[in-house]
């Protein structure tokens, strides 16, 4: 595998017209090597394996599956998600509603999700006969007040 950018760092100039990749995976890497996010990384993964990976796994998938509940509970919100296991992300279109244009109406409420368009998905989109998605991805440190929050906020701007 050659690497994108050979630089310093990932490869030695041996000849005018030559260079040699590093041997191992070092030669994806580029001159600027950030150790802080190296030193966050390792005390993330730290706090992560403290709280408990399943733990984790288990508050994540919860709420998900609350708001999926809830959106099936509304008008005009259809949740696209299927298969025998759902993960934490949560995927619907929502009536009226472009969903980059959504994103950022929700962003002004101070609610972080993104948005998908056809052209991210286009079988999957095209199966489900929908031009996009809104896409939440509640995590464990989210409260089931956060998701009462979005649901409100899609209530309010449904037509």
């Amino acid at each position: 595998l050659e690497p994108l950018f050979p630089d310093m760092r990932g490869a030695d100039w041996v000849a005018p017209d030559l260079y040699q990749p590093a041997p191992d995976a070092k030669r994806f890497e580029t001159w600027e090597f950030f150790w802080g996010l190296v030193r966050a990384t390792g005390v993330a993964a730290k706090y992560a394996t403290d709280l408990g990976l399943d733990a984790i796994r288990e508050r994540s998938w919860g709420l998900a599956d609350q708001l999926r509940g809830m959106f099936g509970e509304m008008d005009g919100v259809h949740c696209l998600d299927r298969g025998p296991r759902l993960c934490a992300i949560v995927t619907a279109s929502v009536k009226g509603w472009h969903p980059q244009d959504l994103v950022r109406e929700l962003r002004a409420r101070g609610i972080n999700t993104t948005g998908q368009v056809g052209t991210d998905a286009v079988i999957d989109y095209e199966q489900k006969g929908v031009d996009g998605s809104l896409r939440v991805s509640p995590h464990y440190f989210n409260t089931e007040q956060e998701l009462a929050t979005l649901v409100a906020a899609l209530e309010e701007l449904l037509p």
